[in-house]
């Protein structure tokens, strides 16, 4: 599966109890780790999944996305295709851009878009959204500030990174990544989420696994140096991963330690790419080390604060209290009673965001769940059943999954781990005659956690 060697901890310089502290740790933690692994010289110290996700699986990253495609630009600078001190609008059609071209707009660089400082005075992510023309949605928005002035959290700007670099290459990013990038790393299991008008999005939707990440992460490590070859520039990952504009209106202490070129600086020293829900590819260059995460939580610091807690005295080579290794690693099917059998009709319900398009509960204790592709956008349906006990799989254009159910009172409460996500749906379907209410807690969401939803 991989070219990363591996290693006894002690022979990479590090104490295998102090290592099991820091797993017990994170499998102690209310956050929902699901797969870590641990880079030492080079070699893999550390590897452990939460049953039933898998190291190899794809793991969908969010915007850790936006470390990759900066890893493009790059590219692309070292071929001479574009500078960082490049117009945005120099790159566009005059049918792409707006009628009036204020001052802020024609003052903005390739740099102001790596950067986060474009000058817009919010994430134009949501702007972009709503509709298909997300190039034009984008150069036609306010620039309220001067670009350069002021950090905010632009995933729409990756976007436009994006869409810049197919401008000029005629390629997908992902296209463009593959035969530079991800091929010589041995990464061949990415699939990155492309817009309505045809842009790989770039700031977020890219799924590679986790040992594939720990590759990227070493890479960084090695300054962009590959099995003696130089994939990528140093001076790029150099500049990428500094601190390049201040973050100080960042609320939380490891967001406001400066940002580079679509990496994130952190404390003691660290950078790293990260994503919604805790996707981390954390690096210590002081310490020759990598640490990726996929997690799933709504408070990424309390996962941070775990590493800086229980794993960087590891690194330190600090004296820690010896914590027994887990005896297992897992997150366990819901448990209840049996869900009794229901009349077999078929309820249909309204675009919602499960997915969710169908529920059929049978007389034998089944439930049968019809969904839209949510991650591929495919418009062909599919369908799951789902049942009481143990995890049952199931596979979809969406990826994996896993499934179990149970009955609370009147209500078939299913469990659906989308496992090449963070996702878990808890889906409680309450048969009324002609309407089927469900209520819907999601574990962690861009939006509400809890909602209810009631058939059509």
């Amino acid at each position: 599966m991989s070219s990363l060697p591996r290693s006894t901890p002690e022979a990479q310089g590090l104490s295998g109890t102090a290592l099991d502290a820091f797993l017990a740790a994170l499998d102690a933690s209310e956050q929902e780790i699901q797969t870590v692994m641990l880079l030492r010289h080079g070699h893999v110290v550390l590897e452990e999944e939460w049953s039933p996700y898998r190291l190899a699986d794809p793991h969908l990253l969010f915007s850790v996305s936006k470390s990759f495609t900066s890893t493009g630009v790059g590219l692309a600078i070292d071929a001479g295709l574009l500078s960082l001190d490049d117009p945005v609008i120099s790159f566009f059609d005059a049918d792409e851009l707006p009628e009036t071209i204020s001052d802020n707009l024609a003052a903005m660089t390739v740099r102001h878009l790596l950067t986060m400082t474009t000058g817009h005075a919010k994430d134009t992510v949501e702007s972009l959204s709503r509709d298909r023309r997300m190039v034009k949605i984008f150069l036609g928005l306010d620039v309220e500030h001067e670009p350069g002035t002021v950090f905010v959290y632009n995933s729409g700007a990756t976007y436009m990174l994006s869409a810049i670099l197919q401008r000029l290459t005629g390629e997908k990013l992902l296209d463009w990544l593959r035969p530079r990038l991800f091929e010589p790393l041995g990464i061949t299991e990415a699939i990155w989420q492309v817009s309505s008008e045809g842009i790989t999005v770039g700031g977020w939707g890219l799924s590679i696994n986790t040992e594939s990440l720990a590759r990227f992460g070493q890479l960084l490590l090695q300054r962009g140096v590959w099995e003696g070859k130089q994939l990528v520039p140093a001076e790029w990952f150099e500049a990428a991963t500094s601190r390049q504009v201040p973050n100080d209106t960042e609320e939380n202490a490891d967001w406001h330690q400066g940002y580079g070129f679509q990496f994130w600086r952190g404390r003691h020293n660290t950078y790293r790419g990260d994503g919604a829900f805790g996707q981390f590819c954390l690096i210590f260059p002081e310490y020759d080390a990598a640490l990726i995460i996929t997690s799933a939580t709504l408070d990424m610091q309390a996962v941070l604060n775990t590493v800086w807690d229980h794993l960087l005295p590891v690194l330190e080579g600090k004296e820690v209290s010896p914590v027994a290794r887990p005896a297992s690693l897992e997150l366990p099917p819901p448990t209840g009673a049996t869900p009794v059998g229901g009349d077999g009709r078929t309820y249909r319900f309204a675009a919602n965001d499960t997915g969710m398009v169908a529920i059929r509960l049978d007389p034998d204790g089944t439930g049968t769940f019809t969904f839209a592709h949510v991650v591929t956008g495919s418009a062909e349906e599919y369908e799951v059943v789902i049942s009481a006990g143990d995890w049952q799989e199931h596979r979809s254009e969406d990826g994996r999954l896993l499934t179990s159910a149970y009955a609370d009172g009147d209500a078939f409460v299913a469990t659906i781990r989308f496992v090449e996500t963070p996702f878990v749906a808890n889906l409680a379907c309450r048969p009324d005659g002609d309407r089927m209410t469900v209520d819907v807690t999601l574990n962690v969401s861009f939006g509400p956690t809890k909602f209810t939803l009631v058939s059509e």
